[in-house]
Parts: C-alpha cells; structure tokens; sequence
C-alpha cells in the first residue's frame, strides 16, 4: 500500500523535525540501564530480568490493516506468555505516528518500537534514538538474508540495516481488459514505457456525444509516482547517491527525467486522453473503479479493494510499472514502512524484547499471514513458500506481477530511493511543480521552481542535524 499522502503540515513537521534532530543526538542523561542508549545488550537481559518485560509498538494501521497488527501481537504474546508483552498503540496515519514520535523524543518517552514510513528513514538515523536491527543480528549472528534484498536495500546503508521492514508496496500498472479487448489491444502486452501509455490511450478513449465517457489513462497528481519513474529511468531523485553516501544536498527532479514526467502528464491532460482528478489518490481511484480509465496507476496496496470495486463491471489486471523511456532499465522503489527499536530510555531487557518482537513480525509465518491479511508485499521471501500464501496468490494472480517485478530489480542507488530529511516536503513539492505544468506552466520552469523551493528546507535540516 502506498505511503499516507502528504499534508498541508509539512512547513510546521519541518520545524518540528529540526528541533528534535537538535535535541536529541545526546543520550548521555538517558534512562538507559545498559551502557549506553543505541548500544545491543547481551541476550541474557531478558532472562535475567524479573517478571513480564512491556513492550510498546506504536503504528499507523487501521481497518483490515489494523486487525492484522492486533492478530500478530495476539500471536507473539501467546508465544511469549509470562516473559513478554506488547501492547499496540494506534497513533493515527503515518503523518501523526511521526509527529507523535518526535514529541515523545522530545519529552524523553519513546514508543520500545515504532513503525515510520519509508520516506521518515533519514530523520530516525539521524535522530540517534534507535538500535539498528543490524546490530542486534551481528550480535546473535542471526541471519538477515532471507529479507527481500530490495527491500533491505532501502532500509540500509553501507550495507547495514537500520529497521526491520515490515509492510512494503510496489506500485503497478493497473489495466481494465475489457476496454483493452473492445479496442482492438491485447491485455497480455500491456503498455511498457510513458510513450506507449500515450498510444494505447489515444485508443482507449471513448467519447459519445462530444463527452468522454471512457479515459485511456488516469493518476493522481503524486509525488511518489515521480520518485518511482526516475528511479526506472536509473536516475537518482536526490543527489550523493540518494542520500546514501552523504547527507542528499538537493532533489534532481527538475533534471530531463522530472521535467519530462511533467510534460508527458501535461500533455496527457492537454490531447483529453486523461482527466485531471488533483491530488488526491481517491478521487483518481474512483475514476478506475468506476470503469471510466482503461490504465491507472497505484500501489500494490490498491489491487484487492479494486478486484471487489470491479466486480460484475471489468477484469482487473495488474502490469509492471512502466519505464520513463524505451531505453530505460531501472526499476521501481518499495513504499510502506519498518519497525525501529529505540535505545534510549529503554532498559536492556526491553530492547531485547522489542528485538525478539520485530524478529517474529519478520518470520515467513507471520509475514504470510501478514501478506494475506492485508496484501502488502511479504518482506521475507520465504513467506511465499507458506501453503496459505501459495493459496492467496492463487486466487489473486494479479498479484504475481508485484512479486515478478520486486525480483527483476536490481538492487541500486536508484531504486533504493532518495533517503532526504525533508522528504515528505520533497514529495509535496515535487507534486506542486507537476499540478502546475498540468494547468498550463512551462515544464521545465514548473519542475525547477518545485526543487528551488525545497533546497531551503533541505539546507536547514543539514545544518541542523550537523551540529
């Protein structure tokens, strides 16, 4: 599933964010028991320690999302009666998990484990407040290698992994076969790359009356979906290696890669072959569901709810990301979230259980049950080998493009994605600059004033985390 939209609260997280990363690098006050606040304990704290050792996990799921947290903790309590317990915490979308966790550091009483978004990674290793999860494995010398390499790829750097990933997404091609077939097209060769959208479109949009009753193509307005394009073009969204070789200086979208996604969704705008929904993800699935786009884009997170939508109207069918251009041979990033263990203030056996806790979410088991429960993407390969998984898969097939693509990719700086401290700002800039060119503004000059606009932010929040 996607990551949560940004809001209109970016200006004020900003604020926010470089008041924590100020105040929080120093855990020498800490409450910690251990020797230090990011250090691993041994293995034995937790059986040494006396009674129920609590663990707090704070996270963003709700609906069928959030059964499926309250089943897997009901699962490891279970397993774990009598020595550990946690206890999950609503705290609202990932904008709100976020903002609540950087009060919480703030006020020195921070969640024992905390799902981020994706694109909330670099404000949680600079922030100095975790235990990185690679450092808990080296320690127990458990194995990290069953984790979807493209998916530990995001959450590393220099090869260690930061958080355990926990809910992951890709995004997808989404296809109605119907309109594919009455226009003369074949489902199974779907689109590929930005121009052929464009053709297939100029056949799939039906007008009746001089009213169009039927887009080739619709998608939001959204910043991720330019991050995922560049990211296939082998291009990177932010400079110094996205991020991963030094703090990201600037965003590169107002480079050729940007400034044609901006042109390309302006003219798709301009020639009627896809309507201009804003913004807002749901009001461009609505135009899907309703059968009135032939071709949408989305996440992985969308399929099931668009198999139900589609029932009695259309055939769902699901089809890799495309490329910016023919030539490309990138491949697209994860989205969703991780699970942090945070240090400071947590006693050694809390830290062990929060480790012990994260492990279990991460098992094939429970990662099928996870997968199943809510189709995010299994971050442990080996899930897909579980009978109940190999069954859901089975009756959504459309699924299995998810599962191709993620594998097809090779791990790079590229499709790691842009690991920038004000990345949530990035993306809402990056999805003003693109609104503008599909109202009318030059491309180029729209692109280059949305990463102008950032350049600020992203400076202040360097200095700041430098100090």
């Amino acid at each position: 599933m996607r990551s949560v939209r940004r809001t209109a609260r970016a200006a004020a997280l900003l604020a926010v964010l470089a008041l924590v990363a100020a105040g929080c690098g120093d855990s020498s006050d800490s409450k910690d028991s251990g020797n230090g606040g990011q250090d691993v304990p041994d293995a034995s704290a937790l059986d040494k320690a006396s009674g129920v050792t609590k663990v707090t996990f704070w996270h963003g799921m709700k609906g069928a999302n959030g059964a499926a947290v309250d089943k897997l903790v009901k699962a490891f309590n279970a397993a774990n009666s009598g020595k550990i317990e946690v206890t999950a915490v609503y705290q609202g979308d990932y904008d709100d998990t976020i903002t609540k966790y950087k009060t919480s550091v703030q006020q020195g009483n921070t969640p024992s484990v905390v799902q981020i978004y994706d694109i909330g990674s670099r404000f949680m290793i600079d922030s100095k407040q975790t235990v990185p999860v690679q450092k808990f494995a080296d320690k127990d010398g458990y194995t990290l290698d069953s984790i979807e390499p493209n998916i530990a790829n995001y959450y590393s750097i220099d090869g260690a992994l930061n958080s355990m990933p926990f809910n992951s997404s890709m995004p997808l091609l989404y296809i109605n076969k119907e309109a594919f077939v009455k226009a003369g097209l074949d489902p199974n060769k779907p689109p590929t790359n930005l121009d052929e959208i464009m053709a297939a479109a100029k056949k799939l949009t039906v007008k009746q009356g001089g009213k169009t009753v039927q887009y080739g193509f619709n998608a939001a307005i959204y910043g991720w979906f330019v991050e995922q394009l560049i990211a296939q073009s082998g291009s990177t969204y932010c400079d110094n290696d996205n991020g991963r070789k030094d703090l990201a200086t600037k965003v590169n979208f107002a480079d050729e890669q940007g400034v044609k996604i901006a042109t390309w969704y302006q003219e798709m705008v301009k020639q009627g072959l896809m309507p201009n929904t804003g913004k807002k993800t749901d009001d461009a699935q609505a135009v899907f569901k309703s059968g009135t786009s032939a071709m949408h884009l989305e996440s992985t997170g969308a399929l099931r709810g668009y198999i139900d939508a589609a029932k009695g109207k259309f055939t769902v069918m699901t089809a890799p990301f495309p490329h910016l251009t023919a030539s490309d041979s990138g491949g697209p990033i994860i989205g969703g979230a991780s699970l942090w263990i945070d240090g400071p203030g947590h006693s050694d056996a809390e830290k062990r259980a929060s480790w012990e806790f994260v492990k279990f979410a991460s098992s094939p088991a429970q990662q099928a049950a996870w997968h199943t429960g809510t189709g995010y993407f299994p971050i442990n390969k080996k899930a897909l080998d579980e009978p109940a998984d190999k069954a859901w898969v089975a009756q959504y097939p459309q699924f299995t493009t998810a599962i191709t693509q993620l594998h097809n990719t090779k791990p790079t700086n590229a499709s790691s994605g842009c690991i920038l401290g004000v990345m949530p700002q990035a993306r809402k800039a990056a999805e003003d600059g693109l609104e503008k060119a599909v109202l009318g503004t030059d491309p180029a000059t729209a692109m280059k004033a949305a990463a102008d606009s950032i350049k600020p932010q992203i400076d202040q929040y360097n200095k700041t985390v430098k100090k």
